[in-house]
């Protein structure tokens, strides 16, 4: 006998749509915003049309990223306005309002109670056990094969053309088991690179005095070098990011010569002029950095080490520009970025005396960037005949293409991998891969036999 069934009807989620700008640290905060309304029953938007509420989150290190961050607020509300804005810039609050009084909120970065507070009191979800669900994993705003893994916030440094200290704070260390338990679930949910940020991640630790916690029966201290081994056991590939050149940054070149982590470190050298890097209220000691690239090549002939400099800075002088030509010429860096010196409002460099002129700014930017390209090309060509491991990013069914990274390549500020011949591979496959051309950042190769 047939019984009639109750049907229950079910409440519609709010939609919520997320505009991330800034470094991959926002975009770490923007994943854990999502991930908490996601686990409070919201769904995901992404356009403007459908979302109950846009969130944006801002960055606020240079004026030009301000003025991105607050074009980006004004589209969000043109398009759609109702806007929560949260990120570094946030600290400006009145700034924000004064341009967009019909903001519905404003906080600053990583308060992350606070914007998910206001995103439930702009859109509530309609009480039910149906939609209040928390998700097996993280939500994730990059693809599924690799991941940024947050070690730390702040930083303690006081560097003149900087103002994160004063919008996040000083250095606050997570716990190194939180962290591992952290990337063991991301490895299990399909990461296979692991990439390690903060704002200083060679002083991880310091402000919990390295404190050891348990970890797999034994401990781990809260430090770079034991948190990188214990990461590097995980099986996925463990790339540092913003590691500052200090004596126990020697300790880690040994496990990439391992193959534990990645034989790849990303140094903000910022310049190398001992005048304008004490006028940066930066480590003057670019001979000894020298000496220790040599050293740690020595160690693992095969590190990738980037760096970003900035032109232009108050005081510089052809003649410092012109060391730290010499320097790169030496350094032989494997992928630099350079920025125009920009005054960022609270910055105390902004006070300096000689600024640069913008047309000697551009003129010294070029020639830098002629520079590092052309020290780029000839390493990238000396890999022509190599068998490298890529992992790859992206599959062009249609062409039979795709494109991927070596181990000396972050993703979308290093160089790419272009494979013919590779239309079967999918997204996080890790290959090995002959190097058969080679430009001034890219390799073009194919799998062996290919």
């Amino acid at each position: 006998m047939w019984r009639a069934l109750m049907t229950t009807t079910l409440p519609s989620a709010p939609k919520v749509g997320m505009v991330s700008l800034g470094c991959p640290k926002a975009l770490v905060d923007s994943e854990r915003i999502l991930t908490k309304l996601r686990a409070d029953g919201y769904e995901m938007s992404g356009n403007y049309d459908d979302a109950d509420v846009v969130l944006v989150n801002t960055c606020g290190f240079l004026d030009s990223a301000k003025e991105e961050s607050l074009e980006a607020i004004g589209e969000a509300i043109a398009e759609n306005g109702r806007v929560i804005v949260t990120g570094c810039m946030g600290n400006e609050a009145e700034v924000i309002r004064q341009r967009f009084p019909g903001v519905l909120a404003v906080t600053g970065p990583h308060q992350y109670e606070a914007v998910v507070g206001a995103v439930h009191e702009a859109a509530p979800v309609p009480p039910s056990p149906f939609l209040n669900l928390v998700p097996e994993r993280d939500l994730k705003l990059t693809p599924r094969h690799y991941s940024y893994l947050k070690i730390s916030e702040g930083c303690n440094h006081r560097c003149a053309f900087c103002i994160i200290p004063s919008i996040r704070g000083d250095l606050v260390s997570r716990r190194p088991d939180a962290i591992l338990r952290e990337a063991e679930k991301l490895v299990q949910a399909g990461t296979k690179e692991l990439l390690v940020i903060s704002q200083d991640t060679s002083a991880y630790g310091v402000d919990i005095r390295h404190q050891p916690r348990a970890w797999k029966g034994g401990e781990v201290r809260a430090h770079m070098t034991d948190l990188a081994r214990e990461l590097g056991r995980l099986g996925a590939w463990v790339r540092l990011h913003y590691v500052y050149p200090y004596p126990h940054v020697d300790q880690v070149i040994p496990l990439m010569a391992e193959g534990l982590v990645l034989p790849y470190l990303d140094i903000p050298f910022q310049h190398a002029s001992p005048k304008v890097l004490k006028a940066m209220k930066r480590p003057a000691n670019e001979a000894k950095v020298l000496e220790r690239l040599k050293a740690w090549r020595a160690i693992c002939p095969d590190i990738a080490v980037r760096s970003s400099f900035v032109v232009g800075f108050p005081g510089e002088t052809e003649e410092d520009f012109q060391y730290l030509l010499d320097w790169l010429d030496e350094a032989q860096l494997d992928r630099v970025g350079a920025f125009r010196f920009e005054p960022v409002e609270g910055a105390a460099a902004n006070a300096l005396p000689d600024p640069v002129p913008e047309e000697v700014k551009e003129e010294r930017y070029a020639r830098v960037m002629e520079k590092t390209a052309a020290i780029s090309a000839a390493k990238q060509r000396a890999k022509i005949g190599r068998t490298l491991d890529v992992i790859i990013d992206a599959v062009d069914a249609e062409d039979g293409g795709a494109t991927g990274r070596s181990k000396a390549d972050a993703p979308e500020i290093d160089g790419e991998v272009h494979l013919r011949d590779a239309g079967h591979l999918k997204p996080g496959d890790i290959v090995s891969v002959v190097i058969e051309d080679a430009d001034d950042h890219d390799l073009f190769g194919a799998l062996p036999g290919a």
